[in-house]
């Protein structure tokens, strides 16, 4: 009899196909890099035959057969996952598990809402929530480690089926005594020769900054040189409380509190487009898309008072 390839072998391989790294590869499937790495020479003694070139040294060079194992391998183990899926959907819609991805920029300032309002909404599901940066998301996503995720757009989200929820607006963030802090909004022109706190590189909310400044001709390059960089909206929002420049914050998170206490304020900002839009990505072609659909419905709710809805973006 052939002994066929497990599931889980599949789920390693496809992770070091994606991720082209064994260490981030064992992380997202939540295993040691030993393990993955046994359970893929396994594999190749099952099927005797070579998946990775082992010639070229350290970096991830599959073979040609192992190009192809992969594709018939992401096939096999979609059509694996839907059966379990359709059968759990077909009983009863909205239950069971769902794995969600919410980034840095989100997470903090709209789970103490969402988790209370899908249990009261949806009490058959179960969510387990990951908090990571949006490409990291969008790779477990792709390779099945989680389901769906909550999103700020625009973004490259290859291989996602997104709705969009609401228009979150930027706002400006300085310190009580900026003299941008006496007007009761401020034009983005305004902010040519401000310095800049930005999140760090991998941070969609960066990119979005920066964005919006560049279209507003006030940076030539993608950034200023002098900008200070913060890895995370709470570190962001204490440096400006330190008079080391200006930024751009989610209405999200100020009207989560991020600013109480810290000498910090945030004024309106006008002159061009200046928002993101949060938003739910799901695989393409999930066999719980109709779930999430719903759910995307239901997470609408979540928006903050006078919140731009959006129909598409």
């Amino acid at each position: 009899m052939m002994i066929l390839p497990s599931p889980q072998q599949l789920r390693y391989l496809l992770a070091l196909a994606e991720l082209r790294h064994f260490g981030r590869a064992a992380s997202a499937c939540a295993v040691t890099q030993s393990t993955l790495s046994a359970g893929i020479l396994a594999l190749e003694r099952q099927l005797d035959a070579s998946l990775l070139d082992r010639e070229v040294g350290k970096r991830v060079v599959f073979t040609l057969l192992g190009e192809e194992v992969v594709r018939r391998a992401r096939v096999a183990l979609e059509l694996l996952e839907g059966i379990a899926q359709i059968a759990q959907a077909s009983r009863e819609p909205m239950t069971g598990p769902v794995r969600l991805g919410v980034i840095p920029t989100i997470g903090p300032f709209i789970l103490p809402r969402l988790i209370p309002l899908v249990r009261e909404w949806f009490p058959q599901i179960r969510l387990i929530i990951t908090e990571d940066m949006t490409e990291r998301l969008i790779e477990k996503i792709t390779i099945g480690r989680l389901d769906a995720m909550l999103l700020a757009m625009p973004c490259v989200c290859e291989g996602l089926e997104t709705i969009p929820l609401w228009r979150d607006p930027f706002v400006l963030a300085l310190p009580r005594n900026h003299e941008l802090a006496k007007l009761p909004a401020v034009p983005l022109e305004m902010l040519t020769e401000e310095r800049m706190v930005l999140l760090e590189d991998g941070h969609c909310l960066r990119d979005q900054t920066v964005d919006v400044c560049r279209q507003e001709r006030n940076w030539a390059g993608s950034e200023p040189e002098s900008a200070h960089t913060a890895s995370s909206l709470h570190t962001l929002v204490r440096m400006i409380g330190e008079d080391l420049g200006v930024g751009l914050l989610p209405e999200l998170a100020v009207a989560s509190g991020i600013l109480d206490g810290t000498g910090v304020v945030a004024r309106p900002v006008t002159g061009g487009p200046a928002w993101r839009t949060i938003g739910l990505g799901w695989r393409l072609k999930s066999p719980r898309c109709e779930d999430f659909r719903v759910l995307a419905r239901t997470l609408k709710k979540l928006a903050p008072a006078g919140a731009e809805p959006v129909l598409q973006e």
